[in-house]
């Protein structure tokens, strides 16, 4: 066996790991620690292609395995954490099995609609699979995207102390019209840079770097309010000329 080969595969289940550990935890509502796994994860998500790229290993079952891990982090756990909110949202004991849950209670299906984000992604990732004008840039936002964006919606009703942004939050409508929204996001024909660095010439990354510095400043400022508004600039950035 080609160790080196294996490197980038292994950093990329480290991804998996994380995400079905994040998984347990957004079943669990502990929205922190699922947050803390899933940036783990995303983080390794960039860092398997970048060893990939710098070992010159780059072959179709670490595309594949990418996309199986990207599946759990960026698609499973956003799901569940909508779902969540949702639940919360409307103010219901448990989410209901066509409007019972187990123990008998009155329940609601609606935050079942959690999960469009968790079928969005799944979707995606597959074109993304068979799409080789992907290479360089994105077509359709990035599910790592759409998850920091979901992920970060109750750290900011946690932790934000802005009552405006946490009476957002909680307002049902907002989190469907928000599902509904990245799931169309994420498979629309929309062009988006990549952040993935094939030099670091600052003069051929310009964007990249002036991108990541307003993010920086943003995260000082607002903490986990930024996280959606720089998802956001992300988009608008990518559609200047």
């Amino acid at each position: 066996m080609n160790i080196k080969k294996q490197i980038p595969n292994l950093i990329t289940l480290g991804n998996l790991l994380c995400g079905t550990i994040a998984t347990i935890f957004a079943v669990k509502g502990d929205f922190v620690g699922t947050a803390v796994l899933v940036i783990i994860g995303i983080g390794l998500d960039f860092f398997d292609g970048f060893a990939a790229r710098l070992l010159k290993v780059q072959g179709e079952l670490g595309k594949q395995l990418d996309s199986l891990a990207d599946m759990v982090t960026s698609g499973v756990v956003p799901g569940i954490v909508m779902l969540q909110l949702l639940v919360n949202a409307i103010d219901i004991d448990a989410v209901g099995y066509f409007g019972i849950d187990e123990y008998g209670r009155s329940g609601s299906n609606l935050p079942y609609l959690g999960l469009l984000l968790t079928l969005g992604a799944g979707y995606r990732l597959a074109k993304f699979n068979i799409d080789e004008r992907q290479s360089d840039s994105f077509i359709g936002l990035p599910t790592p995207a759409m998850s920091l964006f979901v992920i970060s919606l109750p750290l900011i009703l946690e932790y934000s102390g802005y009552s405006f942004f946490n009476n957002i939050v909680q307002n049902k409508y907002f989190l469907i019209v928000i599902t509904v929204l990245l799931t169309f996001v994420m498979n629309t024909e929309l062009p988006l840079f990549s952040l993935k660095f094939k030099t670091f010439s600052f003069k051929e990354n310009i964007v990249k770097y002036l991108f990541l510095i307003a993010s920086l400043i943003l995260l000082v400022a607002l903490k986990f309010v930024a996280i959606p508004i720089i998802i956001l600039l992300y988009i608008v950035v990518s559609l200047l000329p």
